[in-house]
């Protein structure tokens, strides 16, 4: 069957700036950061990073209590930004009482909170009397996109696919393939995490954690930049709702953009450490599925975190494949990383940047690794007219993902 045209009609966000996709955009166009100097981290011996971006100023109390009892925050913020998603795009119950609305919503890991709240209570006395029944459903791995579901009474396909960094990107992909193949009719997809200290305290542990702002959380992280030293963990959740663009217009919605493109590949050689060539590859058949070529991408939103290697490889790959014309720049100098929900956070931020003709500078980035100068970073917010964008999201274990979005405003 040929491929049905998918688009994207419904964004939603819960950030470290608070809730809504809007007040989302609006702190990144002013340079706002949400990075702050955590309590909690101070506390952990041995730790050596006391900065992360948590979530602030969102009412979990909206979610009735059946529902809520069984979600840790991570589930939470996902159904917040589903809510706001479905209402930008005018979808209501009855256009999804039945199997033709899915979720492909995922995860770094599940709820650490919960976990550690358990075992410090089981380890007093080794008695499971405390433990509440829906204790376990906070931890499943598809515990957000369960609980979205149940929420909303979706009936079509649930899935929860987990791939670190990549999860937000590669949700997104996985629905737009669904959809473009007659396998769903609309999907809800992005990503989600929730801060716990121990999200710190691991990439602390391999050194890949911002160590030397803790007196100036909002300096770092610093992707691309001289003085960058790692980054800085992160919460939220992004949520995207695409449906094809023949309903889209059926139904009089407004088009926010149209998915062209997506791949995600793997680069078995090394755990950790990136590749440029595995990157350079990733992005290729990103541009071969959407059948263009380079020069008709008009931005690329980096996934650089901050990180020595990370930028380095990055914007290597990124020139080996655009040359030193196309604009570039990373949100996570704003946000830093929010894991498994920054590649969908970002992709609504793109999305936001491509219907208002504007590109945003990577926020802390003043003095340019020369490693990385042979790409062209944004320094300021510039008004640009860009029509197609894509996005980059890479994670530890070697797994790339990417995609690409071009307006819609013609059709």
């Amino acid at each position: 069957m040929e491929p049905r045209r998918v688009v994207i009609t419904g964004m939603g966000a819960v950030s470290p700036f608070g809730q809504g996709s809007e007040i989302f955009y609006d702190s990144l166009v002013k340079g706002r950061s949400g990075i702050i100097c955590h309590p909690d981290l101070a506390s952990m011996e041995g730790v050596r990073s006391m900065v992360a971006g948590k979530v602030k100023n969102i009412d979990p109390m909206i979610i009735p209590r059946k529902f809520r009892r069984s979600m840790s925050d991570m589930s939470v913020y996902s159904v917040l930004a589903c809510q706001e998603a479905l209402s930008m795009a005018g979808i209501f119950p009855e256009n999804y009482s039945n199997d033709n609305m899915g979720i492909v919503l995922g995860s770094t890991i599940n709820s650490i909170d919960t976990f550690v709240n358990f075992f410090n209570d089981y380890f007093v006395n080794k008695n499971m009397e405390n433990m509440r029944s829906t204790t376990f459903f906070k931890l499943m791995n598809h515990s957000c996109a369960f609980n979205v579901s149940q929420v909303f009474g979706l009936k079509g396909r649930v899935i929860a696919p987990s791939a670190a960094c990549s999860t937000g990107c590669q949700t997104v992909g996985i629905g737009y393939e669904m959809i473009a193949f007659g396998k769903q009719d609309y999907m809800l997809c992005g990503g989600a995490d929730e801060y716990h200290p121990f999200t710190t305290m691991s990439f602390d542990l391999i050194n890949a954690a911002s160590t030397s702002y803790n007196g100036s959380p909002s300096k770092t992280p610093r992707p691309f930049d001289r003085d960058r030293d790692g980054m800085v963990c992160s919460e939220g959740c992004g949520i995207l709702l695409l449906e094809t663009l023949e309903s889209a217009k059926k139904r009089g919605a407004e088009i926010l953009s149209e998915v062209i493109g997506f791949a995600s590949t793997a680069n078995p050689e090394n755990i950790a450490n990136p590749s440029a060539e595995s990157l350079i590859e990733c992005m290729k058949k990103a541009l071969s599925d959407a059948n263009i070529s380079p020069h008709d991408v008009d931005y690329v939103n980096a996934h650089a975190t901050g990180t020595i290697q990370g930028d380095i490889e990055e914007s290597r790959a990124i020139y080996s494949v655009f040359g030193g014309g196309v604009p570039v720049s990373s949100l996570k100098g704003h946000i830093g990383h929010t894991m498994a929900a920054s590649g969908s956070l970002e992709l609504i931020a793109s999305i936001h940047m491509l219907r208002k003709k504007e590109v945003i500078p990577t926020l802390n980035l003043e003095n340019i690794d020369d490693l990385c100068k042979i790409v062209n970073f944004v320094q300021s917010l510039e008004k640009k007219e860009i029509k197609c964008v894509l996005k980059n999201n890479f994670a530890l274990g070697g797994v790339n993902s990417c995609l690409i979005i071009r307006s819609c405003e013609h059709d």
